[in-house]
């Protein structure tokens, strides 16, 4: 079994996609001078959260002032006025989207019954999240649903320094483990089981039928790829994995540790 295993959060733990939808899907409708259809303006919003995130991620901006930036390029697309002072700006994103958008928040239902079997097994894995999110944002989704205490870490580019995929690494020596020890499990296929495996981690693809950014069908994956489709499988397919690997290696085929 693997010494720790590390969960992404948005799309694994907590529907943040239907989160945004839903929340901003609210904004829109209440905005009667908006210049676009409002499924337009959604996707607009969501192509401007990946946008403005990504420079966050960079170190390029603050996590509020990204929330600022995206706000900027959206309230010309709602007919309204763009404030010059950045408080009627955070004002607006407390008031119109955070409220609404945490009132939105989901945790999958597979979520804690998975969390609980790896708790009980015998010598098992220790758990941590790794996610490129705001620590403050992420621990209160682990909060509301109870899920703080099944992790020893809640990792964030503040506590690591470096965003995914950087951040495996640092993960790795923040929880004192090897990354041939360690186990990532994500839905992002690149950035959560790709990337993940080039760090030297055993990437495991929760595949829940959407590509978490476009909203359509999963992707393809190779064959190879551990993918499970719902939490509930994970525990099993990591004992498969470890068996597997031990079995491999006595008949002199190495594949990567679970």
């Amino acid at each position: 079994m693997a010494d720790v295993i590390f969960f992404d959060l948005d799309g694994t733990l907590v529907d943040h996609r239907s989160a945004v939808l839903e929340t901003i899907g609210q904004v829109v409708r209440a905005a009667p001078n908006a210049t676009a259809p409002p499924e337009e303006l959604v996707t607009s919003w969501w192509t401007l959260e990946g946008r403005h995130m990504r420079e966050y991620l960079a170190g390029q901006c603050s996590f509020a002032e990204h929330h600022r930036r995206r706000v900027r390029s959206f309230l010309p697309m709602l007919g309204e006025p763009v404030p010059e002072d950045p408080a009627l700006l955070d004002a607006w994103i407390t008031e119109r989207y955070l409220t609404a958008f945490e009132e939105s928040w989901r945790s999958y239902p597979d979520v804690r019954p998975c969390l609980e079997t790896l708790k009980r097994l015998p010598h098992g894995p220790r758990l941590a999240v790794l996610t490129n999110g705001d620590p403050g944002q992420q621990r209160a989704k682990l909060a509301r649903f109870g899920l703080l205490e099944y992790f020893e870490a809640v990792l964030t580019p503040t506590e690591l320094g470096t965003a995914k995929p950087a951040a495996y690494a640092a993960a790795c020596r923040w929880m004192r483990t090897d990354p041939a020890r360690a186990v990532n499990v994500g839905d992002m296929l690149e950035s959560d089981v790709n990337a993940a495996s080039l760090a030297g981690l055993t990437g495991v693809w929760l595949d829940r039928g959407i590509d978490f950014v476009t909203g359509e069908p999963s992707p393809a994956a190779e064959e190879t790829v551990l993918r499970v489709e719902r939490l509930t499988d994970l525990p099993g397919r990591l004992s498969f994995t470890e068996s597997t690997r031990r079995h491999r290696s006595s008949s002199g085929v190495t594949t990567p540790p679970a």
